[in-house]
Parts: structure tokens; C-alpha cells; sequence
């Protein structure tokens, strides 16, 4: 599988596989304040104009296209919340930043 360009192209392209109108994947996500986002947002996502505009967003469109969540987030350039609320050590995160790199780049 190849990976797509961006999280706006790789969310567009699962939403069409899943024959989805943008209103339907619209009404299924929820903002914070328990409101589904609207579809001119998911345009907006879906054309790279705008960022998922936080993690719930990324973890429930992740659930309603069946896609793994670390993918969209590896795509929307963000490291989810469990790892960085992660005790560690500047040398771990460098190291596992060195193998990523190397897995990632074949």
C-alpha cells in the first residue's frame, strides 16, 4: 500500500472507497463540545486548507474509515497524546526517532 500524499488526500480517498458523501463522514465526527463538524470543515480537511483541529477528530474519522490512527497521524504531523505524555529520555526519543526514519525509508 502506498501512503497518500497527505491526511486530507488519504482521508478524501478512504471516504470515497467507503462510498461516503462528505455530509455523511461529516455528521459522524464530533467536536469537543459534542457537535458534529460540518461538511465545509471536512472539505476544508480533504483539500489540505485546513488541519484536524484535534486528536478526537483524528481518532473518530480513524474509526468511521477504518484506518489506522497512526497513519492519520503520521500524515497530519502530529504524535499522539500517549506518547508524548511518555516519561522518557531525550537519548530514547532520539533513538527511536533513528529507527522510524529507518523504517520509513526502507
Amino acid at each position: 500500500m502506498t501512503i497518500p500524499s497527505s491526511f486530507g488526500v488519504a482521508v478524501s480517498l478512504r471516504r470515497k472507497e467507503k462510498k461516503m458523501s462528505q455530509k455523511d463522514l461529516a455528521a459522524q465526527i464530533k467536536r469537543e463540545d459534542d457537535l458534529s463538524i460540518s461538511p465545509q470543515y471536512l472539505n476544508d480537511i480533504e483539500h489540505d486548507r485546513r488541519s484536524p483541529s484535534s486528536e478526537m477528530i483524528i481518532q473518530q474519522l480513524a474509526e468511521v474509515l477504518e484506518m489506522p490512527a497512526d497513519v492519520l497521524y503520521f500524515l497530519a504531523g502530529k504524535i499522539p497524546a500517549d506518547l508524548v505524555n511518555q516519561k522518557t529520555t531525550p537519548e530514547k526519543i532520539e533513538k527511536a526517532m533513528v529507527a522510524f526514519r529507518k523504517t520509513i525509508q526502507g
